[in-house]
């Protein structure tokens, strides 16, 4: 095969890639201007003050990794 022609071929499937790429960030991005996207997020964020308390499996990590 010539090289020009697996040339055109690779450039070809990748600007198939880029457009499916791009219609779907199109799609994803009038998603969440119209309010279809839920985020929700398990951990909160609290700055770091107080009343966070962390799961079960993290509050003995410091002796898990041999802590100071």
């Amino acid at each position: 095969m010539d090289k020009n022609i697996l040339i055109a071929i690779v450039l070809g499937a990748l600007i198939l890639v880029a457009g499916i790429q791009a219609y779907s960030l199109m799609s994803l991005t009038s998603k969440v201007q119209s309010g279809g996207v839920s985020v929700s997020s398990p951990v909160q964020s609290g700055g770091g003050s107080g009343g966070a308390s962390l799961p079960s499996n993290l509050q003995n990590l410091p002796s898990m990794v041999g802590g100071c």
